[in-house]
This record gives structure tokens, sequence and C-alpha cells, in this order.
């Protein structure tokens, strides 16, 4: 058996927060997002499932898409209550937990203390770590158990027992060290957060140590994302705009309904508004008309028994009315009485209630989301004429190479034009960025280190072309370290293998670069599968690359150990389900076979050969490019 599968993970987020102010710790803003979204970002992957243990703001917390249990042992009684009523709940042979205040949760807690609990034969393992020259740091909050000792974990705190590590006196626990002590760190006060999120931003290294096997030469795709995601930081801050102005926008804040939707309750159709009992139980009922109730117009009209007033679509109900039939189900529609046949509709039908869409006071629109067209008639409808968006993220970019001309420019022997400029540019076009075009940089250590300066004091971001790969010259790579925290990958991908990516700074001003590859077709396919994500995030979004299923026209030879993205071209098959064929040739530089295509097949790293029929995933460019 899978022993991720064997595990399930809990959550521990069920203290009173005394210690931070008496605020849900979990729920504090970090690097971009809560705590506990920190820590369900990492212990995800090492089990098969997440549940968090909460005792308030649990509408908040289940908001994360996990389940959300209180304690089954009144009165905040520590984390020990939370384990119990994980273990209660597990579904799985071992129950793994976290606290939710330490947001570096190692990526291979599970598997080490996995290990080591079934090495030794124990009931339960434990993270420790040791400082230089002092004594071992035991870690018992971070713990995997069998979730069949649930008996002696119960009889303890029915004692009186609170000590997470008091009950171990009757199991066979084992201690596993850590080497990263920083991993284990706990965030007690708001001002430690603060510290931790503005004044120490994370290392490259530190969030490299977190995985498993990391080696920079063979760096499988989903491990370069996810150094990427957790390396970048939001641009915090806000400017307020008109609101078509808010068009493509992130918002920075939630937009809040300051009135309830709809503000009345009203008539969801055209027909006849009459009260719930006389709707007939058999036969038909008769009703008198009393008048017309139009949407917009207030009425005074109140219906008494045996009578119905005339509404047109949105009309606000009449006092009394409860229900409204439609005009086309009546048996009789006359001027002054129609006949409504039994069975027709029942009591409620039809009727819109105040605040059914949005309540006054609860959020239309959540922070991050980027504006569209339908997002601007909504807040509209608020009567909101102003809306609190993320600066537009300024962007840097240049290609270098001697080799490359401008357009307008004569091609010497062995020159080319420019494209990835022009690409580049559509690309960060479409994210909304304002945009710098440096133009074309010289293979030269002073033009590099003068063109990375004057993009890193004016920019939030740097998107680079050419230089990175094997090839390149060393003293790229020695300025670009020079400046700042950068790394210099070989990505188990096709086409893109080299990538540059990091943090320079200059003159107090620091800007996260990406050195994209030089080859045209690399430089999309790396753009929209590391770059595009960061950027977004660095805007305050969240907006990952949707991919569909489509299945495959043709055979697509693949070997296993490497991601593959390859040109397609998506149609619909005559049983209207969507399928897709390969462009052709698929060479980083033939720029052309990009053009033509409509989508982008993604074949995984683990992934072998694809016969003819089998489906894949593909990434749609509309919209993208």
């Amino acid at each position: 058996m899978n022993k991720q599968a064997s595990i399930s993970g809990l959550i521990l987020a069920g203290g009173r927060g005394s210690r931070m102010g008496h605020v849900d710790k979990g729920l504090q803003p970090f690097r971009g997002k809560t705590m506990v979204a920190h820590v369900l970002e990492r212990l995800a992957p090492q089990v098969s499932s997440v549940a968090i243990n909460a005792n308030q703001n649990l509408a908040t917390y289940a908001e994360l898409g996990v389940p959300v249990w209180p304690d089954d042992l009144a009165g905040f009684a520590g984390p020990l209550a939370g384990l119990e009523t994980g273990m209660r709940r597990c579904q799985t042979t071992y129950l793994l937990t976290a606290p939710c205040d330490s947001p570096f949760v190692p990526a291979d807690l599970a598997a080490r203390l996995l290990a080591a609990l079934e090495e030794q034969d124990a009931d339960l393992a434990f993270a420790a770590t040791r400082e230089p020259g002092q004594r071992t740091q035991p870690h018992p909050v971070f713990c995997l158990v069998k979730a069949n000792l649930l008996p002696i974990l119960s009889s303890y705190l029915l004692d009186g027992g609170r000590r997470m590590d008091g009950w171990y006196k009757d199991l066979k626990a084992v201690e596993v060290l850590f080497e990263d002590a920083d991993a284990f760190r706990n965030i007690n006060t708001l001002d430690e957060l603060r510290n931790l999120d503005t004044g120490a931003a994370p290392r490259l290294r530190d969030v490299t140590s977190c995985l498993s096997a990391y080696d920079p030469d063979a760096l499988p795709v989903r491990d370069a994302q996810r150094i990427i995601r957790e390396f970048v930081q939001p641009v915090r801050a806000v400017e307020q705009v008109a609101l078509r102005a808010a068009l493509g926008r992130v918002l920075a804040r939630d937009i809040v309904s300051p009135i309830d939707v709809p503000a009345h309750d009203n008539s969801a159709m055209d027909g006849y508004a009459l009260r719930g009992a006389d709707i007939p139980l058999d036969g038909v009922a008769r009703l008198a008309v009393i008048g017309t109730v139009y949407a917009g117009r207030p009425t005074e009209l109140v219906p008494g028994p045996g009578e119905c007033v005339r509404i047109m679509t949105g009309g606000v109900m009449p006092a009394g009315c409860d229900s409204v039939v439609p005009q086309e189900l009546l048996l009789e529609d006359g001027e002054h009485e129609v006949v409504l046949k039994a069975g027709t509709i029942r009591a409620g039908d039809n009727r819109r209630f105040a605040g059914e869409d949005l309540k006054a006071g609860s959020p239309a629109l959540r922070a991050g989301k980027i504006v569209r067209p339908a997002d601007l008639g909504l807040i509209a409808s608020l009567g909101i004429a102003e809306v609190p968006v993320q600066r537009r993220l300024r962007v840097a970019f240049f290609s270098t190479g001697d080799e490359l001309r401008s357009i307008g420019q004569a091609l010497d022997e062995g020159s080319v034009y420019d494209s990835n400029r022009y690409t580049i540019y559509g690309m960060l076009q479409r994210l909304g960025c304002d945009i710098i075009d440096m133009g074309i940089v010289r293979d030269d250590p002073a033009a590099l280190e003068e063109a990375l300066r004057s993009a890193c004091e004016n920019a939030d971001a740097i998107v680079t072309s050419g230089g990175v790969s094997v090839g390149a010259a060393d003293y790229t790579k020695q300025i670009m370290a020079r400046l700042g925290d950068v790394t210099f990958w070989k990505i188990g991908m096709r086409p893109g293998r080299p990538l540059a990516f990091g943090r320079i700074n200059s003159n107090g001003r620091s800007a996260f670069l990406f050195g994209l590859p030089g080859n045209p077709v690399a430089v999309m396919v790396s753009f929209y599968f590391f770059a595009r994500e960061a950027l977004l995030r660095m805007m305050g979004a969240e907006a990952p690359l949707p991919l569909l299923r489509a299945r495959s026209q043709g055979a697509i030879r693949k070997k296993p150990g490497r991601t593959e993205y390859q040109r397609g071209i998506l149609t619909h098959g005559d049983d209207g389900a969507p399928q897709v064929r390969i462009t052709g040739s698929q060479g980083s530089g033939i720029l052309r076979s990009m053009s033509e295509a409509n989508c982008m097949v993604v074949l995984h790293d683990e992934q072998g050969s694809v016969a003819a029929g089998e489906m894949v995933d593909v990434l749609m460019f509309e919209g993208l490019i």
C-alpha cells in the first residue's frame, strides 16, 4: 500500500491565541496568505487527507476546502484535545499533526516520522531539533501516532492530563532528529509575525531546504514551481480607482455589500402575486385582480383572501403575499379575475427574498480576484463608485546576445531579429503589468550589470531572455549571483530546460528575477509555467493555469522523467468531445508552430508515451496568448 495513503493530517488551530493578543493565530496573514494556509500547503502533499482542528471562526477555516473539527472536549483544553478529536475521526492507520503557527513545516516530516516509527516498531514518533552547543529540543505537536491508541489518550485527558507529551509514559515513543530548527519555528506574538513577514524575506536556501533530494541540475517542474511560489512576495501597495478603471485589476480588499440584494422581497417573473393560503388543494380557485405592481414602483395594495395583484418581474411583493403564479400557467387570465388550478404552484414559489443574492455586510467579491466585466456590473449594482486595487506590477525586460538585432536594423551574417522581446511584451501586457522595455543588452559584463541594476531600481520584477544556458558566459551567472540571491536550474522539461531565478538588489531596491532561455518557444513555455503564476502572486492574485482533458488523435512519443509541453491544435470530434493533435516539429526555436497552435499539450513528468485515443492534459492559449 502507498504509505502516504495510510496517513491522515491534522492541523492544530484550536487555541485561544492568548500570547498573540487573543487573535486566531492560524488566520493571521503571513507572506501573502494565512499561516494555516502555509501549513496546509506543506502538509497536504505528505498525507492522504487533511483536516483542521479549530474552536472559533469555523466558517473561515472551512473556506480552505478541508473538514474543520472543533474539540469534542469543552473549554479550550489544548492541543491534546485537538489530537483526540482528530484520532476519533481518523480513517487511516496513522494521524500526523502540525500546529497552525508553524508555516515552515518540513516537506519530509511524514516520511521521516513514519520510517522511524516502523523501524523501531513504535506507537508514536515526534520531531526534535538540536542547535549547536544546546540540548535536544523536542517538538511533540509535530507527531505521527497510531489512531487506534485513542482509548489511551482519552483516559489521560479524563484524568486531567494536558501536557502534549504527558501520555507518552504508556506508549513506545520515538524521537526523530531534524537538522533544520527553523522548520519547526512557531510564531507566538504579533511582533514576531511582523518581523518574519516584512523584516526577513525568505532565502532561496530556506525554501529549497524543505525539498527532499533537491538537485538544481535535475529539478522537476513541480518542484521549481513550488520554490518560486514560496519565494516571491506580493507587492503591498493599494490604489483607489474609479469603477471602470478597475477592469483587469486585482482587488486589494474584499468588496463588502452596503445593501441587501435584492433590497425587498420581489417577484421572480411576470404573473400574479397571491397569498399561499389561497392556492387550492384541489379543483380551482377564482381570484379577483385588485391592481398592478410594476418594478421600481412601490405599492400600497394589500390583497385580502380571494384576491391577487398583477405583478411584473422585480416588482416588490405586496404585504401578505408570499407566492407568484406565472400568467401562462393560469387556466383563465382576465382583466379582473384569474382562475388557478390546484397543483400549478406551491406556496412560496417565484418569490425572491430581500438579501437572497447578497446580505448587507457580506463580501460580494474577495480580495485577490481579477476584476472581470461581470464584476464591474456586480459592483455597480451595489452603488460603489470606487474600488481598492493592487498597484500595477512594474516589470522590466530585455534580451541578451550580440547576435540580436532590433526591427529596422540590417541583418549581418549570423545575426537574427529579436523576437523574444515582442513575445514577452505581449504576455506581460495580457497580465496587465506596467512594462519597461530595456531593449537588447550586448554580451558585455559591464552592460549586463548596468541593465540589471537599472531594472532592479525601477521595477518589481525583471524578465530576461538568453544567457542562462550551459554555454552562457560565466560572467552572466557571476553578476546575477553578486547582485543578490539567484540560482540557476536545469529543469526536467522540454522545451526550456535552463532557468535562472531569484532576487537581486541595487541601491536599496530589490526585484525578483526570471532568467528565461533564449529559444523563442522555450521563452513562452517558461514564462507561462514559471513566471506567470509568480507575477500574478506578486499582484496579489491567484489564477492557476486551467488545464482541460482532450483525446489525443495520434500517438505521442515520450520518456518518463521530464515534463514535455507540445504545441497542439484542439478541435471537437464527431461525438463533440475535445480532441487534440500535435502541430508537427516541436523544436524549441520553431516559433511558427507556436503561432499555428491553439493549445499546449502537457505531458507530465511521470507520463510515458501516449497512444492514439488516450486522454491528455491541454492548456488553451485563448486568454493567455
